[in-house]
């Protein structure tokens, strides 16, 4: 999606601009929490060791916001959090998703099958399958979108099928599956990469879901889904206990949303160093006048001068997303679709009412989701949002501005 290197460091030293204060500030109250709490050996300590920032921030945050993952596990059953992701999903882009485990063949009695029926006129248009709970024994980790059936005018095939796979908490006893809130988080990311493989509506193949949509692009539809957690109707429409039904309290969510932007500047900066460490790699190098470690403090002099490498780092080595994860030249991806998935979901944070947020949901629908790769992204989202992508809402929504 992004025409040139240029236009990539453009947009990363905006982002820079905005987050390299706040990174320093986040990395010095952490600096003066381990010196308060951490006993002797820190206080003498001018700066921590990178293996100490991750440690003492965590522990920071823990006594910021003091709320642990198992205080809001109740909070978050499986049942109750697809009654609001697909009452969410019929809200916005006019389909309803029914339960229909009995008529599909499964490879595991915990994985559910669902129909898809646009509310238009009820007709059948995907499927899915949700394998939800973690099995170390036969299941890989992480959490996955993947394609059965794709939609395929060549193969007579008009109904796409999606796997959705996710590692959550198996149910206890009688007790349903109790979700952390980063599985919630993971369960609306990869339906947002299904949505898009479901509700497509070019009909060639190749092009056809998620296939052929450009690196910097395909993390739009996902990372959208995962900003409706933060909008406080949608998550109160599905957040109670799972035994007294009492809504999650407010403070709760108020922590949740004050927890997003917890250390956004030290985030920001770090993902900005990667990606551009990465574009120098493959852009301008010149191996004959400079090392790549070079290149690494170069770029960590610009993006993340509060945390620079140490002399011995060898990171760069271990960095398989730019040499052997198929990211070469396109770890800045990353950070330009959170900058089109906020400003995509800031459409609907302009508007007033229900229907309108429908009529949003719609042009989404058949703009972001329906077209696929056969038009270049950028083209797509100007037929959506009316323009170009704007990185104001990125940087609003994490505090930066």
């Amino acid at each position: 999606m992004a025409s040139s290197v240029q236009e990539v460091t453009k947009l990363s030293q905006l982002i820079a601009d905005a987050a390299l204060p706040r990174a320093s500030k986040e990395l010095a109250d952490i600096t003066a929490f381990a010196k308060e709490q951490g006993g002797s050996v820190y206080q003498d300590l001018d700066k921590l060791m990178p293996w100490d920032v991750a440690f003492w921030s965590e522990r920071y945050k823990e006594e910021t916001f003091a709320i642990t993952k198992e205080q809001l596990r109740p909070y978050f059953a499986l049942p109750e959090v697809l009654d609001g992701l697909f009452s969410l999903i019929n809200r916005l882009f006019g389909v309803t998703i029914e339960a229909a485990d009995d008529e599909a063949e499964k490879w595991n009695k915990d994985v559910r099958f669902f129909k898809v029926f646009d509310d238009k006129d009820r007709k059948h248009i995907a499927s899915f399958f949700l394998d939800p709970y973690s099995r170390p024994a036969d299941k890989r980790g992480g959490a996955w979108m993947a394609s059965c059936v794709s939609k395929s005018e060549a193969c007579d095939r008009d109904v796409p099928v999606a796997y959705l796979n996710c590692n959550n908490s198996p149910p206890i006893g009688d007790d349903p599956s109790l979700m952390t809130f980063e599985e919630v988080r993971t369960l609306f990311h990869e339906t947002g990469h299904g949505l898009q493989h479901m509700l497509t509506e070019a009909v060639v193949g190749d092009v056809s879901g998620i296939s052929g949509v450009e690196w910097d692009a395909v993390e739009l539809p996902s990372q959208f889904m995962e900003n409706w957690l933060y909008d406080k109707s949608t998550i109160y429409g599905f957040a109670k206990h799972y035994q007294t039904g009492e809504p999650l309290p407010e403070e709760y969510f108020e922590k949740l949303v004050q927890q997003k932007t917890y250390n956004a500047g030290l985030y920001f900066t770090r993902q900005l160093y990667l990606g551009q460490m990465d574009m120098a790699l493959h852009s301008d190098f010149d191996a004959s006048k400079e090392s790549i470690f070079d290149v690494q403090k170069r770029v960590a002099s610009k993006f993340i001068p509060h945390q620079m490498p140490l002399d011995g780092d060898r990171f760069l080595c271990a960095f398989a997303h730019v040499f052997a994860g198929g990211y070469a030249a396109g770890y800045y991806s990353y950070k330009w679709a959170e900058v089109m998935s906020a400003d995509s979901f800031s459409a609907f944070e302009e508007l007033e009412t229900e229907d309108q947020r429908k009529e949003m949901g719609l042009r989404f629908r058949q703009t972001v989701l329906a077209l696929g790769g056969g038009m270049h992204p950028t083209q797509v989202f100007t037929k959506f949002r009316g323009r170009e992508p704007n990185p104001e809402a990125l940087l609003r929504h994490n505090g930066l501005v």
